[in-house]
């Protein structure tokens, strides 16, 4: 049997007389923190203070152990998972390869060597430079020239992180002892009709030199089949009666069942009962879930579509976009993955985009969405620039997308590929086009390479050419009535009440940015009087005249708080959060007619003001709270047309969706000025529409409407806060056991707990609330113990609301 050994010790990382200890899988950056050679870059302005690092060339070494297994097998090899990303392998000093992709995994044979191991690390900045140099100047979203090798394009900078260029064994390594042949890939094509479940193993095998019979044997829900091996190829299919079809979340279970496949050395009939004499070289494991996916792409008469069907069943789809979760992804374990995507299905996510400038992800990543139910978009990794279609790349781009397609088919989470982020629409808007003159820029890949790869490999998923992208050249890549759409126009020139104005088919990306929580700030920014403008404030605000866009979106709800930046912080939060819910609760309210929101983003990578709703250091700012409400099965939205208020309950849950909602015209003051119910019905995954009688709608700015049911609450305050004559806000504050209660007096609107700074570690189950006279809230707490008055007070210090004037 194939045997396996760790080479995760040992190792040293040099450079220019630097010897210390490295870890693998890691990257210089991480093995130079760990070992005080560098300040931390994501305090401060530190960052640039390292820049030198991704300049340099680095080497890793380590012995080769000598293990006893390569005495007992004819064949071993020296296995790379992942390096990061122009290396040259030596053993001895004797050159194994060389490598030029982040993005692959590679395999050396190395049977009969031993010895000192050392992995010679070159420049990323440097490769990029050289192959620009031959290639020419191709147009870009930013300076750095990210998109002439194949590594993680972030890595370079973006508007939301830092400029980190790593190198490194950033996944892990090991050495294969293996004699007569062995898996060397698996193919798996999982369907699903009429209840019957069918795999189809398309398996390639690799000889050593000894010809042998060989057979596969597959296990999968209690059946099992084997096939002959002929030269290096076969195929294993197996039928499986009355299989539990898998679901996202909200829709249903997520059943996951296990894939064993087995091969074995000498002849063995399909029908025999056991093994025989014939004896196990290797094995293959893999989780598998049955469902269908389907993107329907019909023109109707609002353009055309872009709507997920899973198992038949057409849905909405609640999404966020995903970043890599820390700018040295060799840090993120599969506790972390699990803890921020739980995060996510926890805020009623139930679909995630893995984006374009950053990874094809672990599979602890992928992993955990099958068992939450998190549908996966995946991007390839080409993002915000024209990138070259020559060699070396074209051959790069196509060994990793084969790779990686089948690496990841097994996952039942993951249901569409993607050929680029904004690529197709930049060519189109952003001067591209006179700027090439011509010369290669990726749409080979997207229209060509890349839909051929996944159609030969992995039929059983869609595939779409970019994003955004309305399906042919005859129309705007991003035009709102035909495929994916891309929203950005609001955040970089006009109002959040824009999001209105239009109803896309499928908005792939739209946000807002906010400050990450306080103590993030703190910790990142120790010993620096925060205000919006401070040096290290602005080093963690990489977008292009980001405050500018912040305070822009601010002063046209809001006075701007001058000088004082714990309000500041605040108000920006808030305006996030309203801001995204804005179109959210449109676009939700528009099904079927949009099909899916996908927020940009879920998580940062670093402490760093952005779109996120978790910030880099894990903690929930209150657009994550937010979108609990806005992706819950069942939202209450109002929305104003021209003919007057509407009221939408939005019900994409399984059972139909009747109540009796309470409307309340009131006024700051506290009165009720007009009431009346209005019954409303929606049914099974369909939103309900009613217009609002006429006698409650607010007028002016001292009025506002109410409306209640099941729990649910919507508010709309006909005018911005600024102009609104909010009454000074009261209320009362009470410990309890695991949090605290508050008790209005008065209206109290958007009142937040940040909780963080009554410890770093403590956080709030829920963000902001707006409660009317009388009405009382508890919010939980956890990481913080209060006992006495001097914590009810630091609670009510740490406690915010929109105030009159402010």
């Amino acid at each position: 049997m194939l045997e396996a050994s760790p080479l995760t010790e040992g190792w040293i990382l040099r450079h220019e007389g630097i010897a210390l200890p490295a870890r693998v899988p890691g990257c210089v950056h991480t093995d130079l923190l760990a070992a005080g050679v560098i300040e931390d870059p994501f305090l401060g302005r530190n960052e640039t203070g390292v820049a030198w690092v991704g300049r340099r060339e680095w080497t890793y070494e380590t012995d080769l152990p000598a293990v006893s297994a390569a005495e007992r097998h004819e064949q071993t090899d020296l296995v790379f998972e992942g390096l990061d990303t122009v290396a040259e392998i030596l053993l001895d000093g004797r050159p194994v390869g060389r490598t030029r992709n982040m993005h692959r995994s590679y395999r050396f044979d190395v049977t009969g060597m031993t010895g000192r191991l050392s992995v010679r690390f070159g420049s990323a900045h440097a490769e990029a430079e050289a192959v620009r140099g031959r290639l020419g100047e191709r147009p870009s979203a930013y300076p750095e020239p990210y998109a002439y090798v194949r590594k993680m394009a972030c890595s370079f900078g973006w508007d939301w992180g830092p400029t980190l260029v790593t190198a490194g064994i950033w996944r892990p390594a090991r050495l294969e002892h293996w004699s007569t042949a062995r898996i060397a890939r698996v193919r798996p094509l999982v369907t699903v009709e009429e209840g019957m479940g069918r795999v189809e193993l398309a398996v390639e095998v690799e000889r050593s030199r000894v010809e042998a019979p060989l057979t596969l044997e597959a296990t999968v829900g209690g059946v099992r089949a084997r096939a002959r091996v002929d030269g290096t190829r076969a195929t294993v299919r197996l039928d499986v009666p009355d299989v539990d079809l898998w679901w996202p979340r909200g829709y249903g279970e997520q059943p996951l069942y296990d894939v064993e496949l087995t091969l074995l050395h000498g002849e063995a009939s399909a029908s025999a009962p056991g093994r025989g004499e014939a004896g196990a070289l290797d094995a293959w494991r893999r989780r598998i879930g049955f469902r269908t996916v389907e993107l329907d792409r019909r023109p109707d008469a609002h353009g055309t579509g872009f709507t997920f069907v899973v198992n038949g069943e057409r849905l909405f789809a609640r999404g966020v976009n995903w970043i890599p979760d820390d700018v040295f992804p060799s840090r993120v374990s599969r506790v972390r993955y699990r803890e921020r995507l739980r995060q996510a299905a926890d805020a009623g996510v139930d679909l995630v985009r893995v984006w374009g400038g950053g990874i094809y992800e672990s599979e602890d990543f992928y992993d955990a969405c099958d068992e939450l139910g998190l549908l996966v978009w995946q991007d390839f990794p080409f993002a915000c620039a024209a990138y070259p279609e020559e060699q070396p790349l074209r051959g790069e781009v196509e060994a990793e997308a084969r790779e990686n397609v089948v690496r990841l088919m097994p996952h039942p989470s993951l249901v569409l590929w993607n050929g680029n982020n904004e690529n197709l629409w930049g060519f189109r808007d952003w001067d591209w086009e006179r700027r090439l003159a011509g010369e290669s820029w990726g749409e080979g890949y997207y229209l060509g390479l890349l839909p051929r790869v996944v159609a030969e490999s992995d039929p059983t998923r869609p595939y779409t050419a970019g994003s955004p992208w309305s399906g042919s050249w005859d129309r705007h890549p991003n035009d709102p009535a035909h495929g994916t759409h891309h929203s950005w126009e609001v955040w970089n020139q006009v109002d959040y009440a824009d999001y209105r104005l239009h109803v896309p088919r499928f908005v792939a990306e739209f946000g807002w940015q906010a400050p990450p929580a306080y103590a993030t700030l703190r910790r990142a920014l120790a010993g620096e009087e925060l205000a919006p403008g401070s040096p290290g404030m602005l080093h963690h605000q990489k977008a292009e005249d980001g405050n500018g866009k912040l305070e822009r979106g601010l002063v046209r709800h809001f006075a701007l708080p001058e000088g004082d930046f714990d309000r500041w912080h605040y108000l920006t939060q808030v305006n996030q959060a309203r801001a995204v819910a804005a179109g959210i609760e449109h676009w939700r309210s528009s099904w079927p007619v949009c099909a899916g929101t996908v927020v940009w983003q879920l998580n940062d990578c670093w402490p760093v003001t952005s779109w996120a709703a978790i910030d880099g250091d894990g903690r929930e700012k209150p657009l994550y709270h937010e979108l609990r409400r806005l992706y819950a099965d069942r939202l209450l939205t109002l929305r104003a047309r021209d003919d007057g208020l509407v009221l939408a309950a939005v019900n994409q849950s399984a059972d139909e969706w009747s109540g009796t909602v309470v409307l309340r015209r009131m006024s700051v003051e506290g009165a009720v000025l007009a009431r009346a119910g209005l019954d409303v019905s929606a049914g099974r995954r369909s939103v309900a529409l009613l217009p609002v009688p006429g006698e409650l709608e607010p007028v002016g700015p001292k009025e506002y409407l109410v409306a209640d049911v099941d729990g649910l609450r919507a508010l709309h305050f006909p005018a911005a806060d600024r102009e609104i004559p909010y009454p000074r806000p009261e209320f009362e504050v009470a410990l309890v056991p695991g949090g605290i209660t508050v008790t209005a007096h008065t209206l109290v609107r958007d009142l937040l707990l940040q909780a963080d700074r009554l410890d770093p570690r403590a956080r709030a189950d829920r963000g902001l609330v707006t409660l009317l006279p009388g009405e009382t809230v508890t919010i939980g707490v956890r990481g913080w113990e209060a006992r006495g008055e001097r914590d009810a007070a630091a609670a009510r210090s740490a406690l915010y609301c929109v105030e009159p004037g402010r």
